[in-house]
Formats: structure tokens, sequence, C-alpha cells
């Protein structure tokens, strides 16, 4: 897996900007989205705001299902949910949604004016937003031998990987947790750390005597 693929980008608090068009007010939100069924509280949270605006439309991505949605909530079809959900792809944004309100001005915009009003919307609530660079995590668990366990514990703090879970008991275990891309090159670091080489030198057959990872037999 490479960096590209296990790199994503998304964000963690709504953001907002705002956009007129011959009269008319669009309002593009852009809300952190983790599920299909958040939609409903977005929608009801906008709507409660804007309860005179005719117009709330909207696109979401969700990046572990692979689902989107976009929605023109009345304006003619494709002027509004699909220039939103372009924004989206444009900027590379997953688990979010973005809802843009429009209040009617009292002038007609034509098909191009609304693709470019919703667009806009959109992009001015993406443009505001603190976007993340995130990346796919993965797992792995670390059984081990209490005598190696100052040496382990010690590798793994200098290395800064960082430990979700211990089990301290007749099996000790740690489960660690890193970036998918990279966990291989994670075990041989530990391994190098303990045996005091290189990570040029370590090699996959290389064991550590009280330490199994996750990914190896007994």
């Amino acid at each position: 897996m490479s960096e590209e693929i296990d790199g994503y980008k998304t964000i963690d608090t709504r953001s907002e900007g705002e956009h007129k068009a011959k009269s008319s007010k669009f309002i593009g939100y852009l809300f952190p989205m983790k599920e299909e069924a958040d939609l409903v509280d977005i929608l009801q949270e906008i709507k409660s705001m804007h309860l005179k605006a005719g117009h709330h439309c909207y696109a979401y991505r969700l990046r572990d299902t692979n689902i989107y949605r976009h929605s023109d909530d009345g304006e003619p079809s494709g002027t509004a949910g699909k220039p939103i959900y372009n924004q989206l792809l444009s900027y590379g944004i997953v688990d979010a949604c973005c809802v843009v309100v429009r209040y009617w001005g009292g002038t007609k915009l034509g098909t191009s004016g609304l693709i470019s009003a919703y667009k806009e919307g959109a992009r001015l609530a993406l443009e505001n937003a603190t976007i993340l660079q995130k990346y796919e995590e993965e797992s792995l668990e670390l059984f081990f031998d209490y005598a190696i366990m100052g040496q382990l514990m010690e590798t793994l703090k200098k290395l800064n990987i960082n430990i979700s879970e211990k089990s301290f008991d007749s099996t000790p275990r740690l489960t660690i947790t890193t970036r998918a891309s990279v966990i291989d090159d994670t075990i041989i670091k530990i391994k190098a750390d303990l045996l005091n080489r290189s990570v040029e030198d370590i090699v996959e057959d290389d064991v550590i005597e009280g330490l199994r990872f996750g990914t190896e037999k007994d």
C-alpha cells in the first residue's frame, strides 16, 4: 500500500461561507460526517437555522463505505447537488457533508448561473475549513515475555510508536497502531533497535527471543 493510497483529507469542525448572485444569497456549510445517518441531524440543524430559505441542497462523501450522494432539493436537475459534490472532489475531502442554502433574490439565474452560485457557496465553505491530512491505520499485536518488557517499551517509546492496548496477564500483549503503508517497516525498525543493528541488516526471518508479532506464526 503506497503513501498516496493510505492518505486522505477530512475535517473535524464545521465551517461556512457566503456568496451572493443577483440578489440571491447562497450560504455554504461544511460538516464532519461519519455515516449516512448523520445527514438527518445535519439537515435538521440547517433547516432550523434557515426556515425561510427556498432550498437546502447538499452533497457528501464517506471514505470507509465509498458512498456519496447529492441532492438538488427542488432546483433544476444537476444545478446544485452535483456542483457541490464536485467541490468535495476537487478538494479531495471525505467524511464530510456540504449543504448550500439558497435565499431567493427575485431574479432567475439560469442553469449556468445556478451551477456557478452553488459551486461558489461550497467552495467558500471548503476554503474556510481546516483541512486535515490523515492516514489509514492498522493495528498489530506484539506478544512478549516479561523478561524483555522493559527493553521493548523503551524501543516503542524511542520510535514514537503508539500503544493502543495493553494486556499484562499470563500471555502479555501490546497492540500498536501505525500507518497501514508502513507497518512492515515498523516491524523492521523494532527488530533493528532490539537487536542493535541497522534496518538495512534486518531480514524477514530475524527473530527476537521472547517476542512474537501478530503477523508471525507460533
